[in-house]
């Protein structure tokens, strides 16, 4: 087996890309993070494969702070190959602070690297992948529109950042850094509200567009419109005008809320893969 390490993004997607247009659905988070290195988004990217005899069978990437994201591509030599890619990494003395992949993938990583690196490890997101092809046209819809986002309503859309936040565990982001975010989304026109006479009730975005997909997050309502229908409702509206453009959508779901993962497949989400986020931490924090 041999490490590859790559410092320029152009040339690490021409060896990834053949098997991540092929599979961009289940890898649309690789792929995604991978354009936003290209454009420069991102300081001191990690990029890596491992090759054996000239074939690829493993990918990895990593923007720090965010997780080591890896993709075991011979999945019948996974344990072969993580020991490999462990040692390796291990070598390099990487900041790895968490992964991120389908969940057997991560799981056999974590187990090896906290017997290298003696750390211990605990889970951060247990999700399911979800695609879909066409929106259930019998679908109850909720009173109301969608419309894209206006750059005059940033404020609310920062406030609902930080509210979505909190609701979903996720590390609180600086207001400063929200705000540096919700103003790029808007520049991209990235996200939809709901509106119901006149309010605005819930909203949802586009992220990580591929030549053939795009995925839907940031699914939010406030707490005083929720069990009214209008997150399914936002969801299946904002879904169906992403198809006009893209051959499917993807969204990942929290496995520990049922109600989530009935929504979506209710709307004509089906899940296509397992996906986990595991924290790396010293022993005995």
């Amino acid at each position: 087996m041999k490490f590859n390490v790559f410092t320029q993004a152009q040339e690490f997607e021409d060896k990834a890309k053949p098997f991540l247009t092929e599979n961009d659905d289940v890898y649309s988070l690789f792929y995604g993070v991978l354009q936003g290195i290209k454009a420069g988004r991102y300081e001191n990217p990690f990029m890596a494969t491992i090759e054996v005899n000239d074939v690829i069978v493993a990918l990895f990437q990593m923007t720090p702070p965010h997780p080591l994201n890896l993709i075991i591509i011979d999945e019948s030599k996974m344990d072969d190959i993580i020991t490999f890619s462990v040692d390796e990494l291990f070598k390099l003395k990487l900041p790895i602070n968490s992964a991120v992949g389908v969940k057997s993938v991560v799981t056999t990583f974590s187990e090896k690297w906290q017997e290298t690196s003696k750390c211990k490890s605990r889970l951060l997101m247990n999700q399911g992948l979800y695609r879909l092809d066409q929106v259930d046209q019998s679908l109850e819809k909720s009173p109301g529109s969608w419309r894209y986002a206006r750059k005059d309503e940033a404020p609310l859309l920062a406030l609902w950042f930080k509210a979505f936040e909190k609701d979903t565990g996720l590390k609180n982001s600086p207001m400063e850094a929200i705000k540096e975010k919700v103003n790029q989304f808007l520049e991209d026109e990235e996200v939809f509200f709901w509106e119901d006479q006149g309010k605005i009730v819930s909203m949802m975005k586009k992220a990580r567009p591929s030549e053939r997909g795009v995925t839907v997050s940031f699914v939010y309502t406030p707490p005083e419109e929720r069990k009214k229908g209008y997150a399914r409702t936002m969801v299946a509206a904002g879904s169906e005008e992403l198809l006009k453009t893209y051959d499917f959508c993807v969204l990942y779901t929290d496995m520990m809320n049922p109600t989530s993962n009935k929504i979506y497949q209710e709307i004509g989400y089906r899940k296509i893969a397992d996906s986990i986020h595991i924290e790396f931490m010293e022993e005995g924090l």
